[in-house]
């Protein structure tokens, strides 16, 4: 009974979740005929090659070779285990899901996980909310707030919180509610020392920092007292957090970069809340760190323009030359805006504070620079004082560093564009800018594929390879696209071995699951399969089969049949051979052969090559 609640929960949420809709909240989806494509957000994609389909409610990777339905993709793309994605799912529309009855598992001993670090977030999240609310303990916090101009709608929609000056506060709460300590401690929330245990956040202003789904992953902390230091604390990284990959706001920001397709990255908390307050909803922030990969590529995927916004200082010079490192071989247009340009205000949170502050942030962010004109503009000033000489010389080494950074493994079309445009940036000629390229470009270009290659090493493969299908792949490939299909070849699959032999354990899973399906007289439809096994690896498998045989068919239902009969008798005939003690006579095993056709093809009408329509 337990079983069937959860398939039927599994299966009311997936029917309820429009993997378009879902899939287009956290990746930027275009339609493409009777689909949608993106760029995959689960390898190194550098142009759409990922696509959602909405008829039969998966999506599938022609690159990296994930598939799957709803469900699978967000467990994938947030590393949920199976019933947290169900439940978030579950959440987002509106349903309710049947209580388990089996007791929560013992908590383990050792390494946190992303399961532990979630719930222990989850359990200080509501703790500082209230503290907040609380008439002594949030008030100071409550006084910075409106000290700041922060309106109730913005600490709403930001779920600030605050934790209360004392050493015990959260560990007093979790004692009282019986929540496990070891979480806590494992989620850096409480920290031990010489025997001592002692809440890690301490009178200060508190801002979840939530991932995509709204799932808190993290805090960071603001002090209340001048003299505390730091000023700013963060938890510590773990399973479920890593600040190279979080956008403070992203959740709240999501929607609006993908509506406006820009995204504006702002250095501090204070400052998404003041933006978002201001109008400015399509702006996120790093959190205390330089501009990763890992932030190019979640920003990539929701949006065509990345402005980032910088106060003009030495910090955000350094923050703009890492940006040219970072964005410049991603598929994303990056432009550099500094508030000194515009303003004397230090940054966007003081800005907005003045009367014509709005107009201002919204000039200086128009008036952003491209990546590459902005890093030429700053290098020729700073190099203003050289010689031609000397600075065709600079110049020269500086276009070395751009073909080390990524331009020697941008397509010929986009080096091209860039090319030209150095050429207009540098006034050199073109062919010390070739000769520059080619100098640096073919050692950077062998360093650079092999770190691809690395790159490129996911633990997940695609089933099937740029290659044909093999017998066992076709057959369960044709099966999973024209279920009805064995019904006509009924008699042929009966002779098939009880396993057909697969060399990857994921596409075995499928394989043993189509032909359950059939033994038991079932239709094995990709939603079933999808259904019957929610692992991820074992649903792209599935979904990789059925595109492979899609693709190799042309979608023909004749052609499928065609193919799964040719298949079945080659299999047939491998089972015979392998069977005889004559393997080395061509007659025999021609005649073998022709017995099977024979004999397999009898459950066609007229020419056993041209299959009937499937019942």
């Amino acid at each position: 009974m337990a079983a069937n609640h959860f398939d039927d929960d599994a299966q009311r949420v997936k029917n309820a979740s429009d993997i378009v809709d879902v899939v287009g909240e956290l990746v930027s989806l275009r339609p493409k005929g009777r689909e949608f494509v993106a760029i995959c957000p689960f390898h190194d994609d550098h142009k759409p090659s990922m696509s959602v389909v909405p008829h039969k409610q998966i999506f599938f990777c022609h690159a990296c070779g994930t598939g799957g339905d709803v469900l699978s993709f967000v467990q994938k793309f947030h590393r949920m285990e199976f019933r947290p994605a169900l439940e978030y799912l579950a959440s987002r529309a509106g349903i309710e899901l049947t209580p388990r009855s089996a007791p929560k598992r013992p908590i383990a001993e050792g390494e946190p996980t992303r399961d532990s670090v979630g719930e222990a977030n989850d359990f200080a999240h509501r703790f500082f909310q209230a503290i907040l609310a609380h008439p002594e303990h949030g008030k100071a916090s409550r006084d910075i707030i409106s000290n700041r101009g922060i309106s109730d709608e913005m600490v709403a929609a930001f779920e600030i919180g605050a934790a209360p000056d004392r050493y015990d506060g959260l560990l007093l709460k979790a004692d009282d509610a019986r929540f496990d300590r070891r979480l806590l401690i494992g989620a850096g929330l409480v920290k031990t020392r010489d025997d001592r245990t002692y809440d890690a956040f301490r009178n200060r202003l508190i801002f979840p920092i939530h991932d995509q789904t709204g799932r808190v992953i993290a805090f960071g902390a603001r002090r209340i007292n001048d003299e505390d230091e730091p000023k700013y604390l963060n938890s510590p990284e773990s399973p479920l957090f890593h600040k190279s990959n979080a956008l403070y706001g992203i959740r709240q920001a999501s929607r609006s970069i993908q509506r406006e397709r820009v995204a504006v990255v702002v250095e501090g908390y204070t400052d998404v809340i003041a933006c978002h307050q201001a109008g400015f909803t399509n702006v996120v922030a790093t959190l205390g760190t330089a501009l990763t990969a890992g932030h190019a590529r979640t920003l990539r995927r929701l949006c065509d323009t990345v402005v980032l916004l910088f106060d003009g200082d030495n910090a955000g010079q350094r923050a703009a030359d890492r940006a040219v490192e970072v964005f410049f071989t991603e598929p994303v247009d990056v432009k550099i805006a500094t508030l000194a340009s515009v303003t004397d205000a230090n940054d966007p949170d003081e800005l907005l504070a003045r009367p014509d502050g709005a107009d201002t942030l919204r000039a200086s962010i128009e008036a952003g620079v491209e990546l590459l004109d902005f890093r030429f503009r700053r290098i020729k000033s700073e190099w203003s004082h050289l010689g031609p000489a000397a600075l065709n010389k600079a110049l020269t080494e500086e276009i070395g560093t751009l073909a080390r950074l990524g331009l020697t493994r941008l397509e010929p079309t986009a080096r091209g564009l860039i090319t030209r445009r150095l050429i207009e940036l540098t006034g050199l000629d073109e062919t010390v800018i070739a000769h520059a390229l080619r100098s640096a470009g073919f050692a950077a270009a062998d360093r650079n594929a092999r770190s691809s290659r690395d790159e490129q090493a996911p633990a997940a493969r695609p089933v099937i390879a740029g290659r044909s299908l093999s017998a066992p792949e076709a057959i369960i490939g044709c099966l999973l696209i024209e279920p009805k299909l064995w019904r006509t070849h009924a008699e042929a699959i009966g002779l098939l071995p009880t396993r057909l032999r697969f060399d990857d354990a994921n596409a075995q899973a499928v394989a043993d699951c189509v032909l359950g399906l059939v033994r038991s007289g079932t239709d094995p439809r990709l939603e079933t399969v999808l259904a019957a096994d929610h692992r991820p690896p074992v649903q792209a498998a599935a979904v990789a089969l059925s595109s492979a045989a899609e693709q190799q068919t042309d979608r023909d239902p004749s052609r499928v049949s065609v193919l799964l009969q040719d298949c079945l008798i080659r299999i047939a005939t491998t089972i015979e051979r392998a069977q005889s003690d004559t393997d080395t006579d061509p007659l025999a095993r021609l005649e073998r052969e022709r017995a099977a056709r024979k004999r397999l093809g009898s459950n066609f009408q007229g020419n056993p090559w041209r299959p009937r329509p499937p019942q």
